[in-house]
């Protein structure tokens, strides 16, 4: 029966979860709170569940697992996103609560990594603008179209030297690129020169790449001051979170020529995209798709599985 089975809230949910469904429908009875509009009290008398049933939670940052979620829910003890990032649950209210809170770790971290590479060569090189100016060409002069500039030898500041950041700076390398970085804290295990501050990085690269998470410390790391220090030959690749950068400033430097462009995969009000940036061939935009691959899918509903047989088998 469906209701002996361990009760597995949703929130979201994540894009993996049709998949994550199939596979483990035999284990778990899923208790699609997304697809709900009342409150979650409500909704778990809808399914005949208990709030003291629920201990575990499947979401991603569509729904928040907020404070109030975390406390309607006595029984809780693990909270599993298929996200590398936690910031939409509440990790203090779940450290005070001894919930465990696991995320996809370095599983996303190549093909993040990819996609931010994949974005700067787009913007360096114009592809995607070259793209659409030559199928709206019936005939075109290569000289017509302005020249982009080669991605070796520029100096690269990476904004969070995590499991991501990383993965960035070895694919960069490889374009003989010279990499800093900044980071919390000196990484003493890696030969990159640090910047405690992010202006004089800003100030010493020709790309900013942000691949740190969002923290209260982190929203707007990079404000106005840090594009302008980057300057108007610099370009900003951002494949971290969109809060990450003042989004409504990043608009302003870019339609004024104050930066040279930008390569973003997230935003700050997802998923809504600042329509100024539409119309900009300086910009290259991605809806949040840096690890969405079946590889990364398969990866992520295994990571998940194991992490809840592991709960519920304790």
């Amino acid at each position: 029966m469906d209701s002996e089975l361990p009760a597995l809230l949703v929130l979201g949910p994540p894009m993996v979860f049709n998949l994550f469904q199939s596979h483990y429908s035999h284990k778990y009875r899923f208790l699609n709170f997304f697809s709900s509009h009342l409150p979650l009290p409500q909704f778990l008398q809808t399914q005949h569940a208990h709030p003291t049933s629920v201990r575990a939670i499947l979401c991603n940052p569509r729904q928040p697992v907020t404070a109030d979620v975390i406390r309607s829910l006595p029984s809780l003890g693990i909270v599993a996103t298929t996200t590398v990032g936690a910031d939409h649950i509440d990790t203090a209210e779940c450290r005070r609560r001894g919930i465990q809170v696991v995320t996809l770790g370095s599983q996303f971290a190549p093909d993040v990594a990819d996609m931010a590479v994949a974005l700067l060569i787009d913007v360096m090189f114009k592809i995607s603008a070259g793209d659409r100016f030559a199928k709206k060409s019936i005939h075109f002069k290569p000289w017509s179209f302005p020249s982009g500039s080669k991605l070796g030898g520029k100096r690269v500041g990476i904004i969070g030297l995590g499991r991501i950041g990383g993965e960035v700076a070895k694919r960069l390398e490889a374009f003989d690129c010279i990499i800093m970085y900044h980071s919390r804290n000196k990484n003493p295990s890696v030969s990159y020169t640090f910047y405690s501050n992010v202006v004089d990085l800003a100030s010493n690269s020709d790309v900013l790449v942000l691949c740190c998470p969002l923290t209260e410390q982190t929203k707007y790391i990079v404000n106005k001051e840090v594009m302008l220090a980057l300057g108007k030959g610099g370009i900003i690749v951002n494949v971290g979170r969109g809060a990450l950068i003042d989004e409504k400033e990043l608009v302003q430097c870019l339609m004024k020529g104050e930066i040279r462009g930008a390569g973003l995969d997230v935003f700050e009000n997802e998923p809504n995209v600042p329509k100024e940036l539409f119309s900009l061939d300086n910009v290259v935009l991605s809806p949040h798709a840096g690890a969405i691959t079946l590889d990364c899918f398969m990866d992520a509903c295994e990571h998940v599985a194991k992490s809840f047989d592991a709960f519920f088998s304790s």
